[in-house]
Order: structure tokens, then sequence, then C-alpha cells
């Protein structure tokens, strides 16, 4: 009976053992689980944390994305409407440079047209002198060649409405220099100092109608008129540049 209790006891004691031992296992599993619990909280806290800031950055960044996408539509948009600009002022440039272009083309027609009517004075001057020689009355006014005599060489005292057989020889070394320069127009005026402007439009055509039936001259060049001469009476044969042609060509330029 005694072994009996013994036995018991020793039974008891290495149970209380074993259940003590594996308290204590149990303790220290349940640290070590209570530890890794603790570890795996802050992985997750700090997982939740770093997604936070994440989801802030995504946030963020697509903000900025945004915002470049709106700033390049707006570049884009200038950039084409300065493209429509560029090739509008481009196409402006070019019809500017076009117009001062045919305006340098319609100055210089002027010019050369100004540039032939002095030679042309400077011909007739020229000519003039050759055939009436040195000592004729000729001069240029204004780009017109006159040459010059007085009026009673052709009508007697300045009068009267025929011309002298005398002044026939010179009215024809006139028409040799009127005819010798056909893109001229001549004027015939005759100048007197009574007022009577009815005679001296009468002389004057007398005298135009001798240089056109007795010599050739072309009727459509020649025109007559009659002149107030002030204090001098004289009959003047003017070559001038056929201003109408002249007119019409810058006329036309204009038009182009």
């Amino acid at each position: 009976m005694k072994r009996f209790f013994i036995c018991s006891a020793i039974f008891l004691l290495g149970l209380s053992t074993i259940q003590a031992q594996k308290k204590s296992e149990l303790i220290e599993q349940n640290q070590d689980l209570k530890f890794k619990l603790d570890s795996i909280s802050k992985m997750v806290s700090t997982s939740q944390r770093n997604e936070k800031l994440a989801n802030q950055r995504s946030d963020e960044y697509q903000s900025q994305v945004t915002e470049l996408q709106d700033a390049n539509a707006t570049l884009m948009k200038n950039l084409n409407s300065f493209a429509a600009l560029s090739s509008q002022n481009s196409e402006n440039i070019n019809k500017t440079l076009a117009t001062l272009e045919r305006k340098e083309k319609q100055l210089k027609g002027i010019t050369d047209a100004v540039a032939s009517n002095d030679s042309t004075a400077v011909v007739v001057l020229t000519n003039a002198k050759q055939v009436l020689g040195e000592n004729a009355k000729v001069g240029v006014t204004d780009g017109s060649v006159i040459i010059s005599e007085k009026l009673d060489f052709f009508f007697a005292d300045g009068v009267g409405l025929n011309p002298s057989n005398e002044s026939k020889g010179w009215l024809e070394n006139v028409a040799k220099v009127v005819n010798a320069n056909p893109k001229s127009t001549i004027t015939v005026a005759s100048l007197n100092i009574t007022g009577e402007m009815n005679i001296a439009l009468q002389q004057a055509a007398a005298i135009a109608s001798i240089l056109i039936k007795d010599f050739g001259v072309n009727g459509e060049r020649v025109i007559a008129v009659g002149q107030d001469g002030g204090l001098r009476e004289s009959l003047q044969i003017k070559f001038q540049p056929d201003y109408k042609a002249f007119y019409d060509m810058a006329k036309g330029d204009v038009k182009n």
C-alpha cells in the first residue's frame, strides 16, 4: 500500500512537471506569436502608410499629368494659331513684295518715259540747230523745245492771215525737224499784244495748214492755239512729249 502511494506521488509529481513544462512552452509560444503578431501589425501599418503615400503621390502625378496635358493642348493650339498667322503673314509679305515689284516696274516705266522725253528734247534741239542754223531762236522750256520767230516775219505788221512767201522757206525747214521727230506733238501758237485771240488763232491755224498741206506734217500731231503774248508778239512752234500716250501708259500701269 505504501508502495502504491509512493508510485502515485511519483506519477503526480511527473504529471505536474509535464504540465509545468507544457504551460511554460505555451507561454513561450504565446509570447512568440504575440511578437510575430506585433511584427505583422507593424508591417501592415507600414504597408498601409506606404499605400497611403503611394496613393497621394499617384494623385499628385495624375494631377501633374492632367496639367501637362492641358499645357500641351494649349501649346498645340497656340502653335497652330502661330502657324496660321505665320502663313498669313508670309502670304501678305509675298503680296506686298509683288505689289512693290509691280510699282517698281511702273516707276521704272515712268522714269524711262521721262528720260526718253528728255532725250527726245535733246535730239529735237540738236536737229533744229542743224537745220535752222546756230542763230535760230530755239530753246527748251518745261521739257518742250520751242522754235520762235517774230510775228511780223510771217504776217505784215503782225496782222493779216496770209503768211509771207519768205516765211514758207523757214516753215519748210521747221517741217523737216517735225518729220524727223515723229514722237513729239506740235503746238503752233500765235502770241499777240492786241488781245484779239480770234485773229491769233486764225494765224496759228494758217501756219499749221502750211506745215500739213505743203510739207507733209501729220495733221493729228498738230494743234493751233492763239495766246496773249503780253508785251511781245511772236509765233512759236512747240515740240512737246506725247502726254496722252504717257498718260495712257501710266493709267494702264495703275490699273494693273
